[in-house]
């Protein structure tokens, strides 16, 4: 009998994602032992909202980590890009929504962002340079902040996507398929990233352990639904399935040479435009 290889880091790794279905969809197998890694070991998983992390990473808390493409940006010396368990697809971007059907940006705009460093504050400064106000709420918190007139409008993403009719809001602009048609490339909106400093082979198998945990759970059917249901913001088991559908897809087993020229390409854009000033050359494990 061969021998198991030796762990490079024996120390486990901290590892961070966020509450959404997509991302306990995702990674169920690889942190519940039925996807077993060869070359590392994940400590118990730490759940947060996204924005979150995107700050704990900026600190450099995790090893391994959901971050949204807007906050990779700013981390690209210390952080590279796995090409498993990215959100990054057509008809799933962020949608700006407004109480009024009539709602047009302007400069003295109030808008509602979830989290400075997320992508969809990004392609909101992308599509509408000239929005001066942007006031940072909590995702789940933004639809209620439009609909009370707290704010003008606001960039909702997840769930609210799903859910923002029934609330009396409007959908002024899909920003996911502003993206599209002007650039041609699918939305990239969030990644798994992994320490720079971590060993090559550390990085790969990580990230083939994702890409494994993913191909797991669409073999296994059904399975893993009550993980899930646990994190969520919305219970609805059909709101779930939607949300799961649109957001997990083949570029997120494998990013592929159109999903890393997607991210390539709204890097640049936001260097255009100073957000990323002094920001490194993307790196990223295939």
């Amino acid at each position: 009998m061969n021998p198991e290889p030796k762990t490079l880091n024996p120390e486990p790794l901290s590892i961070g994602y966020s509450p959404c279905p997509n991302d306990t969809f995702i990674f169920y197998a690889l942190t519940h032992g039925l996807v077993p890694l060869r070359r590392a070991t994940l400590a118990e998983p730490v759940l947060a909202d996204v924005e979150q992390l995107n700050l704990w990473a900026r600190q450099g808390r995790l090893d391994v980590s959901k971050l949204s493409f807007h906050a990779l940006g700013h981390l690209t010396g210390d952080y590279v890009l796995l090409s498993s368990g990215a959100a990054l697809g057509r008809g799933c971007g962020p949608l700006l929504v407004s109480g009024d059907a009539s709602f047009r940006v302007n400069e003295n705009s109030r808008i509602a962002v979830p989290g400075t460093y997320t992508t969809a504050a990004l392609l909101l400064a992308l599509f509408a340079p000239q929005v001066k106000q942007t006031v940072v709420l909590r995702f789940d918190k933004i639809m209620a902040a439009v609909q009370k007139g707290d704010v003008d409008a606001g960039v909702i993403i997840h769930e609210g996507r799903f859910t923002y009719p029934g609330m009396g809001l409007f959908c002024i602009q899909d920003l996911g398929l502003w993206w599209e048609e002007e650039t041609g490339y699918p939305i990239p909106l969030g990644c798994i990233a992994a320490r720079a400093s971590l060993e090559d082979d550390v990085l790969l198998d990580i990230n083939q352990g994702i890409r494994k945990s993913l191909q797991w759970i669409r073999q296994h059917h059904g399975q893993g639904m009550a993980y899930i249901r646990s994190h969520a913001q919305e219970l609805d088991d059909a709101v779930l399935a939607d949300h799961i559908d649109l957001y997990v897809n083949d570029f997120s087993e494998n990013l592929g040479g159109e999903g890393v020229a997607a991210v390539r390409e709204l890097l640049a854009r936001g260097r255009e435009q100073s957000i990323f000033a002094g920001s490194g050359e993307l790196k990223w494990v295939p």
